[in-house]
């Protein structure tokens, strides 16, 4: 599943691709994508003859700025947006199309059809789920270790469980947690309200870092990720232990062992991460 970096990365190119066009139709060819409004014909409705002023992005989702609206997206497992003329073959997978006026289309790919749709009125986006609930943004002021002590100091869960929650920060997934615990030396199975203030410390330096590099390199590229112009990221060739089951840590050599926590694979290395 793609995290903030990927995200990120996705949102960029498509602010370049997508700006100051505007919609004339929409086509959905899968309505369950559609979650707000309930009736997808009622989506299709609101969004013609809608400018896109703005690609924004809040954690793991996209903010699509138009008019009147913002389109919320979040791409799941496999979603992807890309953009083509309109004589272009549509292939299967393709599942919600907007067509612009100067013939070229925004389109929604989703091969297992996880991804999600919901478009609000201005202004009401952060009020609604999914984002009335996520945590602060990693690169914001927001994000602090008082903030992040506070809200550690509450829970008995595993960290790595802890980390995966979007209220406490947003945009973290399997890849960038499994990092930031190995680069902070904290055990993915360390009991939240255990940790000491450095131990944080570390943690919310590491969170920022990792993220902060990923976005640089425009993301990894594990499984199927690729941006919205097919383009693959390169940070997965900087991964210290995500992926590298058996495989010597580069700091130690020590093979880094994957374990399940909280049912998600877990990577980490045991003389680094006691």
């Amino acid at each position: 599943m793609p995290e903030l970096p990927e995200v990120e990365t996705v949102r960029r190119t498509l602010h370049n691709l997508i700006i100051s066009k505007q919609i004339e139709s929409v086509t959905i060819q899968w309505p369950k994508i559609i979650k707000h409004p309930d009736d997808a014909l009622e989506f299709e409705t609101l969004l013609k003859g809608q400018k896109i002023h703005q690609v924004d992005r809040r954690g793991k989702f996209l903010k699509i700025f138009l008019d009147d609206f913002v389109l919320v997206s979040h791409l799941r497992m496999e979603g992807r947006f890309g953009v083509y003329t309109h004589t272009e073959e549509i292939d299967k997978h393709t599942h919600v199309i907007f067509h612009f006026t100067d013939g070229k289309e925004l389109r929604y790919r989703d091969v297992r059809k996880f991804g999600t749709m919901h478009l609000f009125p201005k202004g009401e986006e952060e009020k609604q789920l999914p984002l009335s609930q996520l945590g602060p943004e990693p690169f914001s002021k927001d994000f602090t270790f008082e903030d992040l002590k506070m809200k550690l100091s509450k829970t008995k869960r595993f960290i790595k469980v802890a980390l995966l929650d979007q209220r406490f920060v947003v945009g973290l997934g399997n890849i960038y947690v499994d990092e930031a615990l190995f680069l902070s030396g904290v055990h993915p199975e360390r009991i939240s309200n255990e940790l000491g203030d450095e131990e944080i410390e570390r943690l919310h330096h590491y969170i920022i870092q990792t993220l902060k590099k990923a976005v640089d390199k425009g993301g990894s590229t594990i499984r199927s990720y690729v941006n919205s112009q097919g383009e693959i990221g390169m940070f997965q060739n900087d991964l210290y232990v995500y992926g590298r089951e058996e495989q010597p840590c580069k700091q130690c050599q020590t093979p880094i062992k994957k374990i399940k926590v909280g049912g998600r694979g877990t990577h980490f290395c045991e003389d680094c991460q006691k």
